[in-house]
């Protein structure tokens, strides 16, 4: 390949703390009304002091630890400055260059750098050329990740950022919704470690893909009619399926770094890193590796719990309820049940798996009655409806009557004897290969049960029937 890409990402990810960086205002990325969580503080007002939050400071470490990085033994925060609208102090309180974490991988991509910051407002444009700016966003711990220019295609871009927000999930550290800006990735783009390209403030993983390999394509064009790249920002314009120029890019004396003079420089050592450390929870890549082995479950099944932490604690804990009651329980249905039919019904109510009245220990039980053939399929999916809509236990459900199996072999056998002399010409053209026919009489039988025959114990008697007949 002639031009070779090389790529690094800066991402920062919103912390999912009580309050802001370095005041009591509530972190609440969910508040719709402008303007309710500020404070003189976080709007920048003269004679304020800033005071940093510990638990911030703790998630940006326990972030480090999980990546393998070193935690800074002394740091400090610094005045990043620049004008915008959204920036109520006229500078950013960022860290420069003793961040709290250096070095680390991940997914085989070494990392440069993670720090702490505050975040920005948010600006609204509206009708008639006019700007709003809600400052409830101002002030809110941000923590940035920079990486080596390690990686060299745009899918490899968008696969890191998975899986960092992967990560920060786990960790617990950022809720990491791209849709609502609570992570946004920057990619540096260029081609043969010559002038790189910033894209600015991508906000979903397909757009980071598509603006990589968008600028990649740009980039080469550009070499190839002989010109020169310059340093600039660009942004992604969906519409259009293209970058576009934002400005030329600043140089980091264009931001006049200095010591925050507000918030004394600190030592890490009053933190208890050595528990931090051993209170990292079971990392994704680990996670698949013991799904795999201990469920035998596919890479595309065990992905598709990964990707939803709770879910996967869910599968777990039902599972572990299934195997007291029926130790070799087949497990394909627990995870197709959980991941097709319970799900689609979180889904059509826009709930997660933890707003479910359902337990695991009841999901298990279910699950049982299914493997035992105390109830079908048809009665099953009956059932955990009606366990979503009440939360309770199937077992309850069951004595009620409505949900029972029919598998009397004597009362089937007589309903078998109506369905047969009812459908004489059914019953040839099954004789003559039609084999659909079959299927036809079995759902005689089962409309007869009102759908509460054992369709097994149906079809075999059918079959004894019709031979002997």
């Amino acid at each position: 390949m002639k031009y070779q890409p090389t790529i690094g990402l800066e991402i920062h990810a919103e912390l999912a703390t009580e309050t802001k960086m370095f005041c009591d205002c509530t972190n609440d990325p969910t508040e719709k009304h402008p303007n309710i969580h500020v404070c003189p503080i976080c709007l920048g007002h003269p004679g304020t002091l800033p005071v940093p939050k510990k638990k911030a400071i703790e998630a940006v470490i326990t972030v480090g630890l999980a990546l393998g990085g070193t935690i800074s033994g002394y740091s400090k925060f610094d005045r990043k400055n620049y004008f915008y609208p959204d920036l109520p102090k006229g500078y950013q309180i960022s860290q420069y260059d003793l961040p709290l974490v250096t070095g680390g991988t991940l997914c085989g991509v070494r990392i440069t750098r993670i720090h702490l910051e505050e975040d920005v407002g948010k600006l609204q444009h509206g009708q008639k050329n006019s700007t709003l700016v809600d400052y409830n966003r101002a002030g809110v711990p941000l923590m940035e990740l920079v990486t080596e220019p390690d990686i060299r295609s745009a899918a490899q871009a968008a696969h890191f950022a998975r899986e960092l927000q992967l990560l920060l999930r786990y960790l617990k550290v950022s809720d990491a919704d791209m849709e609502k800006g609570h992570m946004r990735i920057e990619p540096n783009v260029s081609l043969n470690m010559q002038t790189k390209v910033e894209l600015k403030n991508i906000n979903s993983f397909k757009a980071v893909e598509a603006g990589i390999e968008y600028e990649i394509v740009r980039q080469t064009a550009v070499y190839e009619a002989g010109d020169t790249i310059r340093q600039e920002t660009r942004g992604w314009d969906e519409q259009k399926k293209q970058t576009v120029h934002q400005r030329y890019k600043e140089h980091a004396q264009d931001y006049r770094y200095f010591p925050e003079p507000d918030i004394p420089p600190f030592e890490t050592e009053p933190f208890d890193i050595t528990s931090m450390q051993s209170a990292i929870p079971e990392l994704p890549d680990q996670k698949r590796a013991r799904l795999a082995s201990e469920y035998s479950l596919t890479t595309g099944q065990v992905e598709a719990l990964i990707v939803e932490p709770e879910l996967a604690n869910y599968f777990e804990a039902a599972v572990s309820e299934l195997r007291e009651k029926i130790p070799a329980a087949p497990l394909q249905e627990t995870f197709n049940y959980l991941t097709t039919d319970l799900k689609g019904m979180l889904s059509r109510q826009d709930e997660a798996i933890t707003d479910t009245k359902i337990n695991p220990e009841h999901f298990a039980h279910l699950m049982a009655y299914l493997a035992q053939g105390v109830v079908m399929s048809r009665q099953a999916k009956d059932l955990l409806a009606k366990m979503y809509e009440t939360g309770e236990d199937p077992e309850n459900l069951m004595q009620s009557g409505d949900f029972e199996i029919i598998s009397d072999e004597t009362k089937i056998s007589a309903v078998l004897d109506d369905v047969l002399a009812s459908n004489p010409q059914v019953v040839q053209d099954y004789k003559n290969g039609k084999t659909a026919a079959l299927q036809f009489l079995v759902g005689r039988a089962m409309g007869a049960l009102k759908g509460k025959g054992n369709p097994k114990i149906i079809h075999s008697i059918l079959l004894k029937k019709i031979s002997h007949g």
